[in-house]
Protein backbone atom coordinates (compact mmCIF):
# COMPACT_ATOMS: atom_id res chain seq x y z
CA UNK A 1 0.00 0.00 0.00
CA UNK A 2 1.57 3.50 -0.87
CA UNK A 3 0.05 6.48 -0.03
CA UNK A 4 0.43 9.83 -2.03
CA UNK A 5 -0.37 12.88 -1.44
CA UNK A 6 -1.74 16.27 -3.34
CA UNK A 7 0.19 19.18 -2.40
CA UNK A 8 0.05 22.95 -3.00
CA UNK A 9 3.58 23.60 -5.57
CA UNK A 10 5.39 26.36 -6.16
CA UNK A 11 5.62 27.11 -10.18
CA UNK A 12 6.34 28.78 -12.24
CA UNK A 13 4.07 31.42 -15.14
CA UNK A 14 3.41 29.60 -17.69
CA UNK A 15 5.16 32.31 -19.84
CA UNK A 16 8.32 31.70 -17.39
CA UNK A 17 8.54 28.09 -17.26
CA UNK A 18 10.85 27.84 -20.24
CA UNK A 19 13.29 30.56 -18.44
CA UNK A 20 12.65 28.81 -15.05
CA UNK A 21 13.04 25.06 -15.52
CA UNK A 22 16.80 23.90 -15.85
CA UNK A 23 18.40 20.16 -15.51
CA UNK A 24 18.91 18.77 -12.02
CA UNK A 25 22.26 20.01 -10.02
CA UNK A 26 24.02 17.11 -10.23
CA UNK A 27 24.59 16.30 -13.84
CA UNK A 28 27.07 19.83 -14.38
CA UNK A 29 29.78 21.42 -12.39
CA UNK A 30 29.28 24.89 -11.24
CA UNK A 31 31.72 26.12 -14.92
CA UNK A 32 28.74 24.62 -16.93
CA UNK A 33 25.85 26.14 -14.85
CA UNK A 34 26.92 29.20 -15.01
CA UNK A 35 27.36 28.94 -18.76
CA UNK A 36 24.19 27.33 -19.25
CA UNK A 37 22.35 30.23 -16.64
CA UNK A 38 24.45 32.65 -18.59
CA UNK A 39 22.51 36.20 -18.29
CA UNK A 40 18.82 34.32 -17.32
CA UNK A 41 18.37 35.56 -13.33
CA UNK A 42 15.49 33.27 -13.75
CA UNK A 43 17.16 29.93 -14.03
CA UNK A 44 16.69 27.55 -11.22
CA UNK A 45 20.20 26.92 -11.38
CA UNK A 46 20.55 29.76 -9.13
CA UNK A 47 18.45 28.35 -6.54
CA UNK A 48 20.12 24.17 -6.93
CA UNK A 49 23.64 25.56 -7.51
CA UNK A 50 24.34 28.88 -6.37
CA UNK A 51 27.37 28.60 -6.41
CA UNK A 52 27.31 30.16 -9.89
CA UNK A 53 26.64 33.47 -8.03
CA UNK A 54 30.08 33.86 -6.51
CA UNK A 55 33.83 33.78 -7.69
CA UNK A 56 34.98 30.60 -9.29
CA UNK A 57 36.58 28.34 -6.80
CA UNK A 58 33.94 29.21 -4.06
CA UNK A 59 33.16 26.30 -1.79
CA UNK A 60 29.57 25.34 -3.20
CA UNK A 61 28.94 23.92 0.27
CA UNK A 62 29.62 26.90 2.61
CA UNK A 63 26.86 28.53 4.65
CA UNK A 64 26.51 31.57 2.26
CA UNK A 65 26.05 29.62 -0.95
CA UNK A 66 23.13 27.53 0.74
CA UNK A 67 21.65 31.11 2.04
CA UNK A 68 22.20 32.83 -1.49
CA UNK A 69 20.07 29.57 -3.01
CA UNK A 70 17.18 30.39 -0.22
CA UNK A 71 17.31 34.24 -1.21
CA UNK A 72 17.19 33.89 -4.66
CA UNK A 73 14.06 31.41 -4.09
CA UNK A 74 12.36 34.29 -2.66
CA UNK A 75 13.36 36.22 -5.19
CA UNK A 76 11.66 34.15 -7.82
CA UNK A 77 8.36 34.31 -5.38
CA UNK A 78 8.26 38.40 -5.12
CA UNK A 79 9.30 38.69 -8.69
CA UNK A 80 5.64 36.68 -9.24
CA UNK A 81 8.19 34.10 -11.49
CA UNK A 82 6.97 31.57 -9.19
CA UNK A 83 3.49 31.53 -7.50
CA UNK A 84 1.90 28.82 -5.49
CA UNK A 85 -1.05 26.94 -6.20
CA UNK A 86 -4.18 27.63 -4.26
CA UNK A 87 -5.95 24.16 -4.11
CA UNK A 88 -4.09 20.77 -3.30
CA UNK A 89 -2.74 19.31 -6.11
CA UNK A 90 -1.51 16.48 -7.87
CA UNK A 91 0.57 16.81 -10.72
CA UNK A 92 1.17 15.17 -14.32
CA UNK A 93 4.90 15.42 -16.01
CA UNK A 94 5.36 14.31 -18.95
CA UNK A 95 8.20 14.32 -21.41
CA UNK A 96 9.17 13.26 -24.61
CA UNK A 97 12.76 12.44 -25.78
CA UNK A 98 13.01 11.26 -29.83
CA UNK A 99 11.07 8.36 -30.02
CA UNK A 100 10.69 7.63 -26.26
CA UNK A 101 7.37 9.82 -24.49
CA UNK A 102 7.72 8.71 -19.90
CA UNK A 103 4.72 10.49 -18.08
CA UNK A 104 4.61 10.43 -14.18
CA UNK A 105 2.54 11.88 -11.88
CA UNK A 106 3.77 14.31 -9.22
CA UNK A 107 2.84 13.75 -5.75
CA UNK A 108 4.50 14.08 -1.79
CA UNK A 109 5.18 10.35 -0.82
CA UNK A 110 5.56 9.99 2.64
CA UNK A 111 9.54 9.68 4.58
CA UNK A 112 7.74 6.46 6.63
CA UNK A 113 7.14 5.19 3.97
CA UNK A 114 10.87 5.43 2.90
CA UNK A 115 11.71 4.49 6.47
CA UNK A 116 9.23 1.63 6.34
CA UNK A 117 11.16 0.29 3.02
CA UNK A 118 7.78 0.83 1.04
CA UNK A 119 10.18 3.27 -0.68
CA UNK A 120 12.44 0.81 -1.52
CA UNK A 121 16.21 1.40 -2.65
CA UNK A 122 18.88 -0.20 -3.92
CA UNK A 123 21.95 2.39 -3.97
CA UNK A 124 23.93 3.30 -0.87
CA UNK A 125 24.97 7.03 -0.41
CA UNK A 126 27.75 8.62 0.10
CA UNK A 127 27.52 10.89 3.33
CA UNK A 128 29.25 14.05 1.91
CA UNK A 129 26.08 14.33 -0.60
CA UNK A 130 23.83 13.39 1.91
CA UNK A 131 25.11 16.29 3.74
CA UNK A 132 24.82 18.70 1.17
CA UNK A 133 21.47 17.71 0.00
CA UNK A 134 20.35 17.57 4.23
CA UNK A 135 21.22 21.70 4.36
CA UNK A 136 19.97 22.51 1.00
CA UNK A 137 16.57 21.28 1.98
CA UNK A 138 16.85 22.33 5.53
CA UNK A 139 18.20 26.21 4.70
CA UNK A 140 15.60 26.59 1.31
CA UNK A 141 12.82 24.89 3.19
CA UNK A 142 11.69 23.70 0.90
CA UNK A 143 12.44 20.08 -1.35
CA UNK A 144 13.48 21.97 -5.09
CA UNK A 145 14.58 18.76 -7.20
CA UNK A 146 12.16 15.86 -7.52
CA UNK A 147 13.52 11.90 -6.82
CA UNK A 148 12.26 9.64 -10.13
CA UNK A 149 10.17 6.87 -8.38
CA UNK A 150 9.03 4.05 -10.25
CA UNK A 151 6.61 1.19 -9.97
CA UNK A 152 5.50 -1.87 -11.10
CA UNK A 153 2.61 -0.84 -13.84
CA UNK A 154 -0.77 -0.80 -13.02
CA UNK A 155 -3.38 -0.14 -16.29
CA UNK A 156 -6.05 1.46 -14.35
CA UNK A 157 -3.51 4.26 -13.58
CA UNK A 158 -2.15 4.48 -16.58
CA UNK A 159 -6.09 4.59 -17.52
CA UNK A 160 -6.69 7.68 -15.32
CA UNK A 161 -3.55 9.32 -16.61
CA UNK A 162 -4.90 9.23 -20.44
CA UNK A 163 -8.19 10.54 -19.65
CA UNK A 164 -6.77 13.56 -17.62
CA UNK A 165 -4.19 14.23 -19.95
CA UNK A 166 -6.63 13.56 -23.30
CA UNK A 167 -9.22 16.01 -21.62
CA UNK A 168 -7.40 18.72 -20.21
CA UNK A 169 -4.75 21.18 -21.71
CA UNK A 170 -1.41 21.12 -20.23
CA UNK A 171 -0.48 24.17 -18.45
CA UNK A 172 3.34 24.16 -19.86
CA UNK A 173 4.14 22.58 -22.86
CA UNK A 174 7.97 23.33 -24.34
CA UNK A 175 10.92 22.56 -25.61
CA UNK A 176 14.33 22.40 -23.79
CA UNK A 177 17.83 22.98 -25.29
CA UNK A 178 18.78 19.51 -24.71
CA UNK A 179 15.46 18.89 -27.35
CA UNK A 180 13.26 17.06 -24.65
CA UNK A 181 9.39 18.31 -24.99
CA UNK A 182 8.46 18.51 -21.31
CA UNK A 183 4.45 19.06 -20.46
CA UNK A 184 2.48 19.54 -17.26
CA UNK A 185 -0.77 18.92 -16.36
CA UNK A 186 -2.52 20.31 -12.90
CA UNK A 187 -4.90 18.10 -11.16
CA UNK A 188 -6.50 19.79 -8.55
CA UNK A 189 -9.99 18.39 -8.88
CA UNK A 190 -10.43 16.30 -6.01
CA UNK A 191 -12.20 13.51 -7.75
CA UNK A 192 -9.54 12.29 -9.99
CA UNK A 193 -7.19 13.05 -7.07
CA UNK A 194 -9.00 10.61 -4.91
CA UNK A 195 -8.82 8.32 -7.62
CA UNK A 196 -5.31 8.30 -8.57
CA UNK A 197 -4.96 8.29 -4.63
CA UNK A 198 -6.99 4.98 -4.22
CA UNK A 199 -5.26 3.38 -7.21
CA UNK A 200 -1.70 3.90 -5.05
CA UNK A 201 -3.26 2.23 -2.47
CA UNK A 202 -2.71 -1.27 -4.55
CA UNK A 203 0.62 -0.43 -4.91
CA UNK A 204 2.79 -2.40 -2.97
CA UNK A 205 5.96 -0.68 -3.25
CA UNK A 206 7.71 2.72 -4.73
CA UNK A 207 11.49 1.99 -5.85
CA UNK A 208 13.98 4.75 -5.91
CA UNK A 209 14.79 5.42 -9.65
CA UNK A 210 17.01 8.12 -8.85
CA UNK A 211 17.29 10.22 -6.28
CA UNK A 212 18.59 8.31 -3.11
CA UNK A 213 20.65 11.19 -1.96
CA UNK A 214 17.42 13.48 -2.22
CA UNK A 215 15.41 10.96 -0.23
CA UNK A 216 17.47 10.35 2.07
CA UNK A 217 18.10 13.90 2.84
CA UNK A 218 14.48 14.89 2.97
CA UNK A 219 14.57 11.60 5.95
CA UNK A 220 16.96 13.10 7.71
CA UNK A 221 15.23 16.86 7.09
CA UNK A 222 12.30 15.37 8.88
CA UNK A 223 13.58 13.91 11.48
CA UNK A 224 15.29 16.95 12.92
CA UNK A 225 11.53 18.97 11.76
CA UNK A 226 10.00 15.90 13.86
CA UNK A 227 12.46 16.14 16.93
CA UNK A 228 12.08 20.36 17.14
CA UNK A 229 8.80 20.13 17.14
CA UNK A 230 6.49 18.98 20.00
CA UNK A 231 2.94 19.96 18.81
CA UNK A 232 4.05 17.20 15.38
CA UNK A 233 1.52 15.18 14.08
CA UNK A 234 2.93 13.53 11.11
CA UNK A 235 0.53 15.46 8.87
CA UNK A 236 3.41 18.72 8.00
CA UNK A 237 4.62 18.96 4.41
CA UNK A 238 8.18 18.09 6.06
CA UNK A 239 7.00 14.27 6.75
CA UNK A 240 6.96 13.90 3.13
CA UNK A 241 8.97 14.38 0.07
CA UNK A 242 8.56 15.53 -3.42
CA UNK A 243 8.07 12.50 -6.16
CA UNK A 244 7.70 12.02 -9.75
CA UNK A 245 6.05 8.22 -9.94
CA UNK A 246 6.63 6.52 -13.42
CA UNK A 247 5.23 3.23 -14.13
CA UNK A 248 8.33 0.90 -14.96
CA UNK A 249 7.84 0.33 -18.42
CA UNK A 250 7.85 3.90 -19.64
CA UNK A 251 11.34 4.73 -17.98
CA UNK A 252 14.14 4.31 -20.09
CA UNK A 253 17.70 3.14 -18.79
CA UNK A 254 20.83 3.70 -20.71
CA UNK A 255 24.37 1.96 -20.30
CA UNK A 256 26.56 3.68 -18.05
CA UNK A 257 30.50 3.64 -19.88
CA UNK A 258 33.86 3.19 -18.25
CA UNK A 259 36.54 4.65 -18.54
CA UNK A 260 39.78 3.74 -17.16
CA UNK A 261 43.36 6.16 -17.12
CA UNK A 262 46.31 3.28 -17.26
CA UNK A 263 46.60 -0.53 -17.51
CA UNK A 264 48.19 -1.29 -14.38
CA UNK A 265 51.67 -2.12 -15.92
CA UNK A 266 50.21 -3.84 -18.56
CA UNK A 267 51.05 -3.83 -22.51
CA UNK A 268 47.99 -4.12 -24.70
CA UNK A 269 49.11 -7.81 -25.83
CA UNK A 270 49.14 -8.80 -22.44
CA UNK A 271 45.99 -6.98 -21.24
CA UNK A 272 44.06 -8.66 -24.07
CA UNK A 273 45.37 -11.98 -23.47
CA UNK A 274 44.11 -11.60 -19.86
CA UNK A 275 41.22 -10.86 -20.70
CA UNK A 276 40.64 -13.29 -23.16
CA UNK A 277 40.46 -16.09 -20.73
CA UNK A 278 37.25 -14.93 -19.57
CA UNK A 279 36.36 -12.99 -22.13
CA UNK A 280 35.50 -13.96 -25.57
CA UNK A 281 37.06 -11.35 -27.77
CA UNK A 282 36.78 -10.23 -31.06
CA UNK A 283 37.23 -6.79 -32.53
CA UNK A 284 34.06 -5.12 -34.44
CA UNK A 285 32.96 -1.44 -35.86
CA UNK A 286 29.65 -2.15 -33.32
CA UNK A 287 31.02 -0.15 -30.19
CA UNK A 288 27.64 -0.67 -27.99
CA UNK A 289 26.44 -3.95 -26.84
CA UNK A 290 23.21 -5.31 -28.54
CA UNK A 291 22.33 -7.42 -25.50
CA UNK A 292 23.53 -8.49 -22.17
CA UNK A 293 26.85 -9.49 -21.29
CA UNK A 294 28.22 -8.25 -24.24
CA UNK A 295 30.35 -5.54 -23.46
CA UNK A 296 32.49 -3.18 -25.67
CA UNK A 297 35.90 -1.88 -25.35
CA UNK A 298 38.03 0.78 -27.28
CA UNK A 299 41.89 0.62 -26.71
CA UNK A 300 44.84 2.12 -29.12
CA UNK A 301 42.16 3.29 -31.63
CA UNK A 302 40.23 -0.36 -31.80
CA UNK A 303 36.56 -1.43 -30.50
CA UNK A 304 36.43 -4.67 -29.00
CA UNK A 305 33.67 -6.83 -28.55
CA UNK A 306 34.22 -8.90 -25.22
CA UNK A 307 31.62 -11.46 -24.14
CA UNK A 308 31.58 -12.92 -21.04
CA UNK A 309 31.98 -16.59 -20.21
CA UNK A 310 29.29 -18.60 -18.77
CA UNK A 311 31.76 -18.87 -15.53
CA UNK A 312 32.34 -15.39 -15.11
CA UNK A 313 28.83 -14.79 -13.45
CA UNK A 314 25.93 -16.57 -11.37
CA UNK A 315 23.07 -16.27 -13.35
CA UNK A 316 20.66 -16.23 -10.56
CA UNK A 317 21.93 -13.84 -8.56
CA UNK A 318 20.42 -10.75 -9.28
CA UNK A 319 23.69 -8.22 -8.34
CA UNK A 320 26.56 -10.83 -9.50
CA UNK A 321 24.89 -11.57 -13.10
CA UNK A 322 24.60 -7.59 -14.01
CA UNK A 323 27.24 -6.21 -16.38
CA UNK A 324 28.21 -3.64 -14.20
CA UNK A 325 29.28 -6.41 -11.60
CA UNK A 326 30.84 -9.25 -14.54
CA UNK A 327 33.14 -6.47 -15.71
CA UNK A 328 34.09 -4.89 -12.21
CA UNK A 329 34.78 -8.42 -10.75
CA UNK A 330 36.36 -10.21 -13.76
CA UNK A 331 38.14 -7.45 -15.57
CA UNK A 332 38.44 -4.09 -13.97
CA UNK A 333 39.23 -5.40 -10.50
CA UNK A 334 41.11 -8.17 -10.60
CA UNK A 335 43.36 -7.15 -14.24
CA UNK A 336 42.98 -3.34 -14.12
CA UNK A 337 43.45 -3.32 -10.03
CA UNK A 338 40.69 -1.18 -9.37
CA UNK A 339 39.11 -2.51 -5.89
CA UNK A 340 36.44 0.61 -5.20
CA UNK A 341 35.37 1.98 -8.05
CA UNK A 342 33.38 4.43 -5.70
CA UNK A 343 36.89 6.25 -4.72
CA UNK A 344 39.45 4.94 -6.61
CA UNK A 345 40.61 8.34 -9.32
CA UNK A 346 41.73 6.50 -11.67
CA UNK A 347 38.18 5.33 -13.30
CA UNK A 348 35.37 7.89 -14.67
CA UNK A 349 32.03 7.17 -15.82
CA UNK A 350 30.31 8.46 -18.51
CA UNK A 351 26.35 8.46 -19.20
CA UNK A 352 25.13 6.54 -21.90
CA UNK A 353 23.53 9.83 -23.61
CA UNK A 354 27.30 10.99 -24.59
CA UNK A 355 27.66 8.02 -27.17
CA UNK A 356 31.13 6.46 -27.76
CA UNK A 357 32.88 8.96 -29.50
CA UNK A 358 32.88 10.55 -25.72
CA UNK A 359 34.91 7.68 -24.65
CA UNK A 360 36.77 7.74 -27.87
CA UNK A 361 37.68 11.31 -27.19
CA UNK A 362 38.48 10.44 -23.50
CA UNK A 363 41.10 7.50 -24.32
CA UNK A 364 42.36 10.70 -26.43
CA UNK A 365 42.67 13.12 -23.91
CA UNK A 366 43.62 11.29 -20.62
CA UNK A 367 42.36 7.82 -20.52
CA UNK A 368 43.74 4.63 -21.59
CA UNK A 369 40.81 2.18 -22.09
CA UNK A 370 37.41 2.50 -22.03
CA UNK A 371 34.17 0.30 -22.17
CA UNK A 372 30.51 0.05 -23.15
CA UNK A 373 27.96 -1.65 -21.21
CA UNK A 374 24.10 -3.12 -22.34
CA UNK A 375 21.91 -0.69 -20.01
CA UNK A 376 20.67 -2.75 -16.62
CA UNK A 377 16.99 -3.14 -16.87
CA UNK A 378 14.18 -1.67 -14.76
CA UNK A 379 12.89 -5.33 -13.72
CA UNK A 380 16.76 -6.02 -12.59
CA UNK A 381 16.87 -2.57 -10.35
CA UNK A 382 12.87 -4.00 -9.10
CA UNK A 383 14.13 -7.34 -8.10
CA UNK A 384 17.44 -5.95 -6.35
CA UNK A 385 15.73 -3.43 -4.48
CA UNK A 386 13.11 -6.18 -3.45
CA UNK A 387 15.68 -8.87 -2.49
CA UNK A 388 17.23 -5.93 -0.18
CA UNK A 389 20.46 -5.94 -1.83
CA UNK A 390 22.86 -3.19 -3.51
CA UNK A 391 23.88 -2.39 -6.45
CA UNK A 392 27.11 -1.48 -7.71
CA UNK A 393 28.05 2.13 -7.99
CA UNK A 394 27.22 3.86 -11.46
CA UNK A 395 24.97 1.21 -12.49
CA UNK A 396 21.78 3.13 -13.84
CA UNK A 397 21.86 6.17 -16.21
CA UNK A 398 18.21 7.35 -16.57
CA UNK A 399 16.77 9.24 -19.29
CA UNK A 400 15.25 11.72 -19.99
CA UNK A 401 16.71 13.74 -16.99
CA UNK A 402 13.89 15.60 -14.66
CA UNK A 403 13.96 19.03 -14.31
CA UNK A 404 14.01 21.14 -11.06
CA UNK A 405 11.82 24.38 -10.87
CA UNK A 406 8.91 22.88 -12.73
CA UNK A 407 6.92 22.00 -9.28
CA UNK A 408 8.51 22.61 -5.85
CA UNK A 409 7.44 21.10 -2.62
CA UNK A 410 7.83 24.03 0.02
CA UNK A 411 8.28 22.31 3.90
CA UNK A 412 5.95 25.54 5.27
CA UNK A 413 2.27 25.06 4.91
CA UNK A 414 0.34 27.04 2.79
Amino acid sequence: MTVIRAFTGIRPRADRVGQVASPPYDVMNAAEAKQMAGNNDASFLHVVKAEIDFPDGTDPHSDVVYQKGAENLQKLLARGILQRDVQPSLYLYEQTMGEHRQRGIIAAVSVAEYEQGIIKKHELTRPDKEDDRTRHIDILNAHTGPVMLTYRAKPKIDRLSDEICDTTVPVYDFVARDNVRHRFWVVSDPAPIAALQACFQEVAALYIADGHHRSAAAARVAALRRAHNPHHTGQEPYNYFLGVLFPHDQLQILGYYRAIKDLNGLDPDTFLSKIATLFDVTTTDTPIPSEKHQFGMYLDGQWYRLVAKADTFTPNDPVQSLDVSILQENLICPILDIQSPRTDQRIAFIGGIRGSKALEQRCHEDMRVAFTLYPTSVEQLMDIADSGAIMPPKSTWFEPKLYSGVVVHSLSEA
